[in-house]
């Protein structure tokens, strides 16, 4: 697998994970299937991004960790680990807990304040998800032809 600077391959995506929905493909020389799997969840991600913000502006920390919760599930089965565990910490924090999920905090505004670092740091753990994923199905089409 290719290199993608500074970060390898492991360190985007859990291969193990993501080679399952692989398997799924009944052809493995178009990736139909798996390719649409990693399609909707582009458009799921950027609308929960959308909403993130929207829930952020509001205060909405329930919403927030709603919307963490969400998007750690649907990350976690593509094998987007960075981006599933910068998402479990939102999830945890809108719950008013720290990032482990262990203790309670009492400050909504530190909440806040740290959903919003996190939530700069999870899309650029996305786009790099995101560029990766392109970049295989790209080479996978060329590779077919």
């Amino acid at each position: 697998m290719a290199n993608l600077g500074p970060e390898t391959v492991a360190d985007v995506i859990d291969w193990n994970t993501f080679g399952q929905i692989l398997e799924m493909d009944d052809d493995e020389d178009d990736r139909e299937f798996s390719r649409s799997i990693v399609w909707n969840f582009f458009e799921q991600a950027e609308n929960t991004f959308t909403q993130m913000d929207t829930a952020l502006t509001n205060g909405d920390l329930d919403q927030l960790s709603s919307l963490g919760h969400f998007l750690k599930g649907s990350s976690a089965a593509l094998g987007l680990t960075k981006v599933k565990d910068s998402c479990e910490k939102i999830q945890h924090l809108g719950a008013k807990k720290d990032e482990t999920g262990t203790t309670e905090l009492n400050d909504p505004e530190f909440c806040l304040k740290e959903i919003q670092t996190i939530l700069e740091s999870v899309r650029q753990e996305y786009a790099e998800s995101e560029s990766f994923l392109r970049k295989y199905y790209d080479s996978e089409e060329s590779g077919s032809n």
